[in-house]
């Protein structure tokens, strides 16, 4: 029998390192799938297409992830699920609704939202000083909300890069406004422009990694609120990376 060359054994042995390490993909069809989450959240996957929205943060088993303007919850859970048990994700609102309330806080008492700190705390101040090095930030359909709120979105942006460890991601997804509207129609549309949120973002420090059009909707006029519209609301989604 022929002994095997120097290299020939390095290429088995990475074989067999390669074979004793645990795939670090991510299932998202599954996630979404998983037959304990709500019938009311099946209704919100239709608009919001969770299983390419979860692929594009890249959230992996074992994040620390913090969800801004977590409202009732629903992105809130999707991340939870997706990091794991042996993961944490931070819900983070202030002064939510009622209806938004309720919903969070009837989320938390389930299985899968074990791994989630509920954060009551102003949009500028959005995390504990011990809460550091995060793996990766969402805030869907909710920045422009910040815009007639009584925020310091430049503060805000700032202590969202702060959080982040280097090479973190930071994903916003909106509604998209109409080019020269920028943040002017924020509480009447619920809407905002898109270069106009991503040159707040930059300015904290921040470098646009990727855009993902899944939600694209050139269809829409962009001149009307966002609810019971008309036609499908175009929506505009960003991965911001904090440099290494």
């Amino acid at each position: 029998m022929k002994r095997m060359t120097p290299f020939v054994l390095a290429f088995v042995a990475a074989l067999f390192a390669a074979a004793a390490v645990p795939s670090l993909a991510q299932d998202y069809a599954a996630i979404v799938a998983a037959p304990d989450r709500a019938d009311a959240n099946r209704q919100t996957d239709q608009r919001r297409d969770p299983v390419k929205l979860l692929a594009f943060t890249g959230v992996k088993t074992g994040m620390t992830a913090l969800d801004m303007g977590a409202g009732g919850g629903y992105s809130t859970e999707l991340l939870a699920r997706a990091v794991g048990s042996s993961g944490k994700v931070y819900g983070q609102d202030y002064e939510t609704g009622a209806r938004a309330k309720e919903r969070f806080e009837a989320r938390m008492k389930t299985d899968a939202m074990k791994n989630v700190v509920a954060l009551a705390r102003p949009f500028d101040d959005p995390l504990p000083a011990e809460v550091s090095n995060l793996d990766l930030i969402t805030f869907f359909f909710f920045y422009h909300d910040t815009t007639y709120m009584a925020v310091d979105r430049a503060a805000m942006n700032k202590k969202l890069f702060g959080a982040l460890k280097p090479g973190g991601f930071l994903i916003i997804a909106d509604h998209s406004a109409k080019p020269g509207a920028g943040t002017s129609v924020g509480k009447t549309l619920h809407r905002i422009e898109e270069s106009v949120l991503r040159s707040e973002v930059e300015a904290a420090g921040f470098k646009l990694a990727a855009s993902a059009d899944f939600l694209r909707h050139p269809e829409d006029p962009r001149d009307e609120r966002i609810f019971q519209p008309k036609v499908p609301v175009d929506e505009f989604v960003l991965k911001f990376q904090k440099p290494n």
